[in-house]
């Protein structure tokens, strides 16, 4: 199947981010990734929130670990994605004792725990490689946050869940033209917000 205009233009913007984020330092991604868990666990949406999705991050992406502690030690019940055949997605328990392990893709999941429904999500700490002003992300290509939360499309008032990007501030780009099954964000947060 041929790339659209849009696809081209995703493809080039999320290669450009990468490269952007990978050009960071560990001590300058270590220091904003502080900040961005701050803001984060200092919202109100958090503060508030008593089941949150969070993506297990790579070693290039905003550490999201300060979050899920952070969460554990507030009485949060915690879930992380884990990726499933055909493009699914559900959400994992994840607790200070969860075994962990690499997927197809080289991410972190837990191996055991009970699976919670997307629904019942109050907050979902979502991943991305570019986003803009708008709230509009492209991911790494895969579609499986779109799907997962489907249900969100088109709903004029954010209910649950509410999805929260996390990026560094080298990942905002100016507009991302979304496709018509992209789930746009809540809020995004990063070392500036």
């Amino acid at each position: 199947m041929a790339k659209t205009k849009s696809d081209r233009k995703k493809s080039e913007l999320r290669s450009e981010c990468r490269l952007a984020r990978a050009n960071m330092t560990v001590a300058a991604r270590k220091k904003a990734s502080a900040r961005i868990c701050d803001a984060v666990t200092r919202s109100d949406y958090f503060r508030r929130s008593r089941i949150v999705g969070c993506y297990l991050s790579t070693d290039e992406e905003v550490d999201t670990c300060a979050i899920i502690q952070r969460g554990l030690t507030m009485g949060k019940q915690i879930f992380a994605p884990v990726l499933g055949k055909n493009g699914s997605m559900r959400f994992r328990d994840l607790s200070a004792d969860s075994r962990l392990s690499l997927n197809q893709f080289g991410l972190m999941e837990p191996q055991t725990g009970e699976f919670v429904d997307p629904h019942h999500l109050d907050i979902v700490i979502t991943p991305l490689v570019a986003f803009d002003a708008s709230g509009n992300r492209i991911g790494m290509g895969g579609g499986y946050f779109d799907r997962c939360f489907a249900f969100l499309k088109g709903r004029k008032i954010w209910l649950h869940p509410k999805l929260i990007g996390l990026a560094f501030d080298c990942q905002r780009v100016d507009a991302i033209a979304p496709n018509p099954w992209d789930i746009g964000l809540y809020r995004v947060i990063t070392e500036t917000t």
